[in-house]
């Protein structure tokens, strides 16, 4: 498969894993699993008809390892970034001192204000990566890094997630912890 080809069936995936699987016909458990052999399956009536080999090429070229397989290749689940109700059975753990999150301008004013809020999605999600950080906010206009003071708000009891794939997550972050980095 070319890069496109790959970023495309990334995209959704992403969509079906995430947010709405009814798209590709799927269901997810409570822990956001669903069948490899189902997905497979059911990605035959779309445009994006794919073999195993070719989901384990599209999983280990996502530059944000946004999806889990299963060891034993018969399950397959978005790693974060759900707006459905998934449980993905993450321990809570002490975070990095500082974390990062990046955001657009148009924002700013509102984060000021209300702090970071999930919205949509299960979790805030923050990182340890300032680059990281940056290419997220820069995706919704003017970037703008936002420094959380994570040990602060972690000694206050706020719990704290790692996924799989790294990203920080929390329910909400008070504006009392965030400054411009």
């Amino acid at each position: 498969m070319n890069e496109k080809q790959i970023k495309n069936i990334s995209k959704f995936l992403s969509l079906v894993l995430r947010h709405d699987p009814i798209k590709a016909n799927l269901s997810l458990d409570t822990a956001g699993w669903t069948s490899v052999s189902e997905l497979l399956t059911n990605l035959e009536a779309t445009r994006y008809s794919i073999n195993l080999e070719q989901l384990k090429e599209v999983v280990d070229n996502n530059d944000k390892k946004r999806f889990q397989i299963s060891d034993d290749c018969l399950r397959i689940r978005a790693s974060q970034g759900h707006s459905i109700n998934i449980d993905l059975q993450l321990t809570p753990k002490e975070p990095p001192a500082v974390l990062f999150h990046g955001t657009a301008t148009r924002f700013v004013d509102s984060i000021n204000l209300q702090g970071l809020k999930a919205g949509s999605r299960n979790h805030v999600h923050l990182s340890t990566n300032v680059d990281t950080a940056l290419a997220v906010g820069q995706r919704y206009g003017k970037p703008v890094l936002l420094k959380v003071d994570a040990q602060a708000m972690y000694e206050q009891g706020v719990e704290f997630y790692l996924s799989e794939n790294g990203v920080w997550l929390t329910e909400h972050v008070s504006p009392n912890f965030i400054s411009n980095a």
